[in-house]
């Protein structure tokens, strides 16, 4: 038993080390017009990226973008952050995306990963998933699910991200 956890610790804190210096992957998803973009440009600008996985039917999703709106006009001038919302809708859900955020006047870029492509390989299994991506290009941070507060520990990464 002490073995296979040793084990385990071993392989938790490799995956980490390493997964601290993961870029996004080489692969196209689309904007919401349908037209496809690599995911890499998705964090090219030099900005602190948040890249929020969501679906229209998922209402924490929704929660977390709503209150990371909240904070976000502050968290660009104070950050130089940018949001990227990728949503994970199917065809039919993702007619329903261009509507619902512009009646939540969410002001993020939008793009569509429904084959769920980039969300696995960042190592997402569902929505609502977060990654952070430094100014680099490196995703230094992943949150799967939402709570209230957790956009409090989303600015707290992102703000070690700007001392550095």
């Amino acid at each position: 038993m002490k073995k296979i956890l040793m084990i385990l610790t071993i392989f938790l804190l490799t995956d980490l080390s390493v997964f601290g210096q993961k870029t996004l992957p080489d692969l196209m998803i689309k904007n919401l017009d349908g037209k496809p973009v690599n995911a890499q440009s998705l964090a090219s600008s030099g900005k602190i990226t948040i890249i929020s996985f969501w679906a229209t039917w998922c209402a924490p999703c929704q929660k977390e973008l709503q209150a990371i709106s909240v904070n976000y006009e502050t968290w660009q001038k104070k950050y130089n952050v940018e949001l990227v919302a990728v949503t994970i809708d199917n065809i039919q859900g993702l007619a329903k995306v261009k509507p619902l955020m512009a009646q939540k006047r969410w002001s993020y870029s939008a793009f569509s990963d429904m084959n769920s492509q980039l969300l696995q390989q960042l190592g997402g299994q569902n929505v609502p998933f977060t990654a952070l991506v430094n100014q680099k290009g490196q995703v230094v941070y992943v949150h799967n699910g939402f709570k209230e507060g957790d956009e409090i520990e989303l600015e707290n990464k992102i703000s070690e991200l700007v001392i550095k």
